[in-house]
């Protein structure tokens, strides 16, 4: 026999009264001693209902308002439910099948739809697997309500460390296992409107649900603080979707992650994908992909195949090609943070796209150049073209670091992604000074007055090289004097032993090579140490692996400077425990001269975009001076931008920065003898 869903002790049977008045509005039940009410109920508003198992109801004092002005008092009319427990002041209206199963929260709406069903055991959605980046399988990973694109990351990708995988895999499934029920859950002021099918799901509260076709096997996990939307024409199988999340307009997704803040509509396509904060996908198509935090891809011929992405927008016809039709779709490709495609843009996988790269054309080979961050990969007559470093003087590089903080949709308390948005860090300024060695060897080896240089199935033009490696030092210099100037700023830099102690990392983590867990940025030493936990079984559930991420984050500058230090020492070419006054002039001058060179490559690539070229198309019919005019009211004016205001602000801010620290040493006995050419 069926046991009460939740059987509390403020509920009681109903009287011989109730009975009669409910039978009399046309309801029924197969046996009404199952059916439980409590001491505020009135069956006033109980019309045309059938009831059969256990039925737990509410009050039902209070109306709702729905579209059109349209007002209707709670209650139950034309339904027919099975176990379920309503709460107060709930509106089901108009259930074509029947609602079978569920605990229906305070203030819920249940109008219009077809079947509301949990059917056996089912731990909503968790626990799928979900086979991300390798379409043929190898990289399956079990979703859960709580995971985190850097969890994730390390489940996807760190099939070399086995015993690491294997244990956040067994949490997940004790996870999934703990939240097993036969009950589903609808959360308090929760909407389901004009919907189809809707089995073996559970929401959370807030969650609106207006026309969808079909929902299986799924977690919806809204809030008040960030509710959910699911809209007109949606499919939805093996699937959880979080916190501040819309999936609308027919948009069919199969085996999915969908994380906070994100937005997946107009007929988009997904399967055997995760999305995770802040990712938009508009008409296009993904199959198996891990798309990290503010994924974009918003075109109807974009397909996303096999790989790994984050900070990453699609031009319209992207693809990716994931096999050679040989051994099946066994490849995969990656492109760091920040890589863009344009326009028909493909890549043959397997391939490595470094960070803040452009890609332009078709690559039919298999290209890395993950060593060389801010580049252009172009396609000429069938060859890939790499032109490093030249995102550094692009306008637009910066304007997109300037507005993922600004378009972070996530409004809810507890935040899964941890994200960490510096264009500048350990690591794409170590992968620079990569770059750059491997840049200075290639031009020695292959002489400084060849046209045209080879590096792996790519070629660099002489100039393109050359400008690459000024370039690269240009923004390595900006890195190490930002964090300098930072570490000693407002300290008391009173004598050479002053500034060498505040110069001491105050922890031994951080030097060697860094990692970018698909958001969070921090040293690969201080993660060896979280997995080799994780092994060994110093950490087993997943509040812990969770808790570990953030400490990481939140010490991401004690590391970064750490780092800086080192490659300080290394690239300046002198130890910390010997730096002076006239060291930390030496760097901030080179500092502000790779800052200003910088910034003034921005504001000429920026005034590129208000020349009268790009005024084609402007002032129709107009004649004497009217497609300026026109430009000027569609565009605003250049100085007024608000990027090239940022730029200008930016340049003078560092630029006193700058002169306030060297002020600031200048009156150091060790710098005056030292500019007296009494000491070196």
């Amino acid at each position: 026999m069926t046991q009460p869903l939740n059987e509390k002790e403020y509920y009681r049977a109903l009287t011989d009264d109730e009975i009669g008045q409910l039978v009399y509005q046309g309801c029924s039940s197969t046996d009404w001693n199952l059916v439980k009410v409590t001491d505020g109920f009135s069956p006033d508003h109980i019309e045309n209902a059938k009831f059969t198992g256990h039925i737990r109801l509410n009050s039902f004092n209070r109306s709702v308002n729905l579209v059109g002005g349209i007002t209707f008092h709670t209650g139950i009319y034309n339904a027919w439910l099975h176990n379920c427990e309503v709460g107060r002041d709930v509106l089901i209206h108009n259930v074509r099948s029947y609602i079978a199963n569920y605990k229906i929260e305070e203030g819920v709406v249940i109008h219009n739809v077809t079947t509301i069903a949990t059917d056996g055991e089912t731990t909503f959605g968790n626990g799928t697997s979900v086979e991300a980046v390798n379409e043929d399988g190898g990289r399956a990973i079990p979703i859960y309500d709580y995971l985190s694109t850097h969890v994730a990351y390390i489940m996807a990708l760190y099939r070399h460390r086995p015993q690491v995988v294997s244990a956040l895999k067994q949490m997940a499934e004790e996870y999934a296992l703990s939240i097993k029920s036969t009950t589903g859950t609808i959360g308090p002021h929760s909407r389901i409107i004009n919907c189809n099918t809707v089995l073996n799901v559970k929401m959370g509260p807030s969650t609106v649900v207006d026309g969808a076709k079909k929902l299986h096997n799924g977690s919806i996990n809204s809030n008040h603080e960030a509710p959910v939307m699911i809209g007109e024409g949606v499919i939805m199988d093996d699937f959880i979707i979080c916190s501040g999340t819309r999936v609308t307009d027919a948009t069919l997704i199969s085996k999915c992650f969908v994380g906070q803040g994100c937005n997946l509509d107009k007929h988009y396509s997904a399967v055997n994908s995760l999305f995770f904060a802040n990712c938009q996908g508009f008409h296009g198509e993904a199959t198996s992909i891990f798309a990290g935090p503010y994924t974009v891809t918003h075109h109807k011929s974009t397909l996303l195949i096999a790989g790994l992405f984050s900070f990453m927008n699609a031009g319209s016809g992207s693809n990716q090609s994931n096999h050679l039709y040989k051994l099946g779709p066994i490849h995969q490709g990656i492109m760091e943070r920040g890589a863009k495609t344009t326009s028909d843009s493909y890549l043959l996988w397997p391939s490595r796209i470094g960070a803040f790269s452009l890609v332009m054309g078709r690559h039919y080979k298999h290209c890395d150049t993950a060593d060389f961050p801010f580049s252009y990969l172009i396609e000429s007559n069938d060859e890939s073209i790499l032109v490093p470093g030249i995102n550094l003087k692009s306008i637009g590089t910066v304007r997109d670091s300037q507005k993922w903080p600004r378009r972070d949709k996530r409004t809810d308390s507890n935040l899964l992604d941890l994200i960490n948005f510096n264009l500048l860090s350990p690591y794409t300024v170590h992968k620079m000074m990569n770059g750059r060695e491997k840049l200075l060897a290639i031009r020695k080896t292959s002489g400084e007055f060849a046209s045209e240089y080879s590096y792996d199935k790519m070629k660099i033009e002489k100039r393109a090289l050359d400008r690459g490696i000024k370039l690269y030092e240009m923004a390595i210099w900006k890195f190490l004097g930002n964090s300098l100037i930072s570490r000693l700023h407002g300290k008391d830099t009173s004598s050479d032993e002053r500034i060498r102690e505040i110069m001491k990392p105050d922890t031994p983590l951080g030097k060697g090579y860094w990692v970018d867990l698909s958001g969070l940025i921090c040293p690969f030493e201080a993660l060896d140490n979280v997995l080799k936990s994780i092994e060994n079984g110093g950490i087993t559930t997943l509040e812990e692996v969770n808790a570990a991420m953030l400490a990481l984050h939140k010490n991401y500058y004690n590391h970064e400077w750490t780092w800086a230090a080192d490659a300080l020492e290394n690239f300046y070419g002198c130890k910390i425990s010997e730096f002076t006054a006239s060291d930390v002039v030496a760097v901030v001058k080179k500092w502000k001269e790779s800052v200003l060179g910088i910034d003034s490559f921005l504001y000429e690539d920026a005034r590129k975009e208000f020349s009268l070229t790009k005024m084609t198309g402007f002032g129709v019919d107009g004649q004497n001076g009217a497609r300026e005019l026109d430009f000027a009211q569609v565009r605003g004016d250049f100085e007024k931008n608000e990027t090239v205001r940022a730029i200008n602000v930016h340049m003078q801010n560092k630029e006193a920065l700058g002169n306030e620290l060297i002020s600031q040493v200048e009156n150091i006995p060790s710098f005056t003898q030292s500019r007296n050419g009494k000491q070196l």
